[in-house]
């Protein structure tokens, strides 16, 4: 194996480097991977923008990853050389309350490298490279069968799968999913797979509702092109709204709409918004006399991304028709413009940083 390696370098906010650079050693109760495929999602702008405080330039992105583990450090024996590996990116600190919780997610010591913490691809370098070291808390063996493209949906699938964990569907229940992204789709998918009964997606192109009914919807509605978004959602529920809302798309107006289109006594998962700067107003009556249920999510913890691999594994999550575009690590600005500007449909445009045919 080479001592340096390709990798995708931002020495300041909204300005990259394809650089060489040395292959770091594995560290103690942690695994250097061969990264095999990693993916460009909407997060990775506000990241690469400076957006996230957690931040520090020079920055190697990249939180959704999987790839061949080549190498583990001292005390590690839960993986060995050979082994493939998705790669979640929350790793805690293992001692604060959340931790201990399971919610590392949530971890208290957020950015503190000292204590243990990271946030892979955020606070500590990521997937866009050829290799990176991880602790092997984060990983996860990827399921006989599973393409390393797969494998590298297990941030998006856990996203989806923890926010509809988080306030649970019933058999039968009515669903509305709202962000029609590769994490909305895996949301319809799992919705679909939990037992729901309708199944609506809502969004605001149509280009990016054209697969609803291929991956779990009843029906798609296209708010922009509606007089009365709310009321359009809500007559695909018998007027009186879904039993479960789950947000995806991380706006103030994806919000609003979540809670009107919510049934009196719904329960609603809010898990788009993960940045500042966005506002929600909302008359409060909508929400005590609604009699509403609604709750935040942000990312995933309880190892939710295993389970969501073992999903995609199993066939109840399709994720290829998401998988829209593939390049190599030397093409990181092209695949950035294409996924920015939805260029051929683009939902996940896939690096991969040792070659496209291995992906």
């Amino acid at each position: 194996m080479s001592t340096m390696m390709k990798a995708v370098v931002y020495p300041e906010p909204d300005k990259y480097e394809i650089d060489e650079m040395p292959v770091p050693d594995p560290p103690p109760a942690g695994a250097l991977v061969k990264v095999m495929a990693t993916t460009i999602c909407g997060t990775d702008f506000k990241i690469l923008g400076g957006m996230f405080p957690g931040t520090k330039f020079p920055h190697v992105p990249g939180h959704e990853w999987s790839g061949e583990v080549v190498a583990v450090g001292e005390g590690v024996d839960e993986l060995q050389p050979g082994d493939r590996v998705g790669a979640e990116p929350h790793v805690g600190c293992g001692r604060c309350r959340m931790c201990l919780e399971g919610r590392y997610n949530l971890c208290e010591n957020y950015g503190r490298v000292d204590k243990g913490h990271a946030h892979v691809g955020f606070t500590t370098g990521g997937g866009l490279a050829e290799y990176c070291t991880v602790s092997v808390k984060a990983l996860h063996r990827l399921p006989e069968g599973l393409s390393y493209g797969q494998g590298a949906f297990i941030e998006s699938v856990g996203v989806a799968l923890y926010a509809i964990e988080r306030i649970g569907i019933e058999a039968g229940e009515d669903v509305l999913v709202i962000g029609p992204g590769a994490i909305g789709y895996c949301a319809t998918q799992i919705a679909r797979a939990r037992g729901a009964g309708k199944v609506v997606l809502a969004g605001t192109r149509d280009e990016r509702l054209a697969l609803a009914k291929d991956l779990g919807c009843d029906a798609a509605v296209n708010v922009r092109s509606e007089k009365d978004p709310v009321e359009a959602i809500r007559s695909h529920f018998g007027g009186k709204g879904a039993d479960v809302v789950v947000e995806l798309a991380g706006s103030a107006d994806a919000a609003l709409q979540a809670l009107l289109s919510a049934r009196r006594g719904g329960r609603i998962v809010l898990a788009g918004s993960t940045s500042p700067g966005r506002e929600l107003r909302v008359d409060l009556s909508v929400i005590v006399r609604g009699h509403l249920d609604i709750h935040g999510s942000v990312a995933n913890p309880k190892w939710v991304c295993r389970r969501g691999l073992e999903m995609i594994a199993r066939g109840y999550v399709d994720v290829a028709p998401l998988l829209t575009h593939r390049m190599a690590l030397t093409d990181f600005g092209e695949a950035l413009e294409t996924f920015r500007e939805r260029r051929g449909g683009a939902y996940r445009v896939m690096m991969h940083p040792h070659g496209v045919a291995e992906g």
